[in-house]
């Protein structure tokens, strides 16, 4: 259509009949009279409209998500990390309540022997001496620190100072085939010499050949000249099986000890020996023996004439025969002795 002043007229009259029907149709409400041409249109233009929207709105929710993939690898990225965080601080919660009960335990052993302690975390297995069951403490000479030291834990014995740095400390553990140290028995005061053997439980020599010793003994240490390597009284463990005598002038016995050498990590070094010999004191309480239940039955007297029944319950009550009952035909009579009677024999008559 070209562009001329008729066009022009019916464009101006096509929209003042649109704001017409517009208006009459807003003022109408529900009952518009246009509501009928409405439904007929939305009728023919609806299929239409929706076939339109499913070719399109794939292709917008494409474009939607590629314009939004960034910002959701984002989001995605700093939850990962959120959860990465949140996983890392419940298992540092479960470590630092374990190095509380160590810590704990620790504070309580060395309080019980009067030993003062400096404390210390394992940071390193094994050392490059040579020794095959080491471990590095994260203390040195500049805490204190001296060689031949003795170093435990809340369980007890866990070896010697062996090597100082400045910073760092090594030491050789209870366990291993060079560590030596002398021991006394629990209550007995026996007197040994304790190997360290690796993964198996230590070795005892007892002096006295002839020591009465059983598997549940234990044994502490029995402290060195000037407390030096080792402080009287540290637990070391207890004894699991008791080699038979040969006749020799000592006494073999297999202890396990109370530390778990391959899960250290709180011990405190004994930077001061205690006053006196703490003996058994630093040793843990045997568990006492459950009490054995007792039951006392007491039988009620029976009332006066009456007869107390003693038979168990449940049990049918069975007839009480009379003695001088009478003799069935066919029953033979007995004698007081149990014989059979004769009937030929005549009872002896004495006038």
């Amino acid at each position: 259509m070209r562009d001329t002043r008729e066009s022009r007229l019916l464009l101006v009259l096509l929209v003042a009949v649109a704001f017409a029907l517009i208006t009459v149709d807003i003022r109408g409400g529900q009952e518009s009279p246009v509501d009928g041409a409405r439904q007929a249109a939305a009728a023919v233009f609806g299929p239409v409209e929706n076939g339109v929207a499913a070719a399109v709105d794939p292709i917008g929710n494409a474009i939607g998500a590629v314009r939004d993939s960034g910002e959701r690898h984002n989001r995605i990225a700093a939850l990962e990390k959120e959860n990465a965080a949140l996983k890392a601080e419940l298992g540092s919660d479960d470590r630092n309540r374990n190095r509380l009960r160590e810590l704990d335990a620790l504070l309580k052993t060395a309080g019980a022997g009067q030993y003062g302690i400096k404390g210390a975390q394992v940071i390193a297995i094994g050392s490059a001496q040579g020794f095959s069951w080491t471990v590095t403490l994260d203390v040195g000479a500049r805490d204190g620190i001296q060689r031949d030291m003795t170093v435990l834990n809340g369980a007890g014995l866990v070896g010697r100072v062996t090597t100082v740095g400045p910073s760092t400390s090594t030491v050789l553990l209870a366990n291993d085939p060079d560590f030596t140290v002398g021991t006394r028995m629990e209550k007995s005061d026996e007197l040994g010499f304790a190997t360290g053997q690796g993964d198996r439980p230590l070795l005892v020599q007892l002096l006295n050949g002839k020591a009465k010793v059983k598997a549940g003994d234990r044994l502490v240490t029995f402290g060195s000249a000037g407390d030096r390597p080792f402080v009287p009284g540290v637990p070391v463990g207890e004894i699991v099986r008791v080699d038979p005598l040969g006749g020799g002038l000592t006494r073999n016995v297999h202890v396990r000890p109370y530390v778990g050498f391959s899960k250290l990590d709180i011990v405190g070094v004994v930077v001061q020996a205690p006053r006196s010999d703490p003996r058994d004191t630093v040793l843990p309480q045997k568990p006492k023996p459950a009490p054995t239940v007792t039951v006392t039955v007491t039988a009620e007297p029976p009332a006066d004439g009456e007869q107390a029944n003693t038979r168990p319950q449940g049990q049918a009550e069975q007839p009480i025969q009379d003695p001088a009952r009478e003799q069935a035909p066919g029953d033979q009579a007995r004698k007081p002795d149990g014989r059979a009677a004769n009937p030929n024999d005549q009872e002896d008559a004495t006038p």
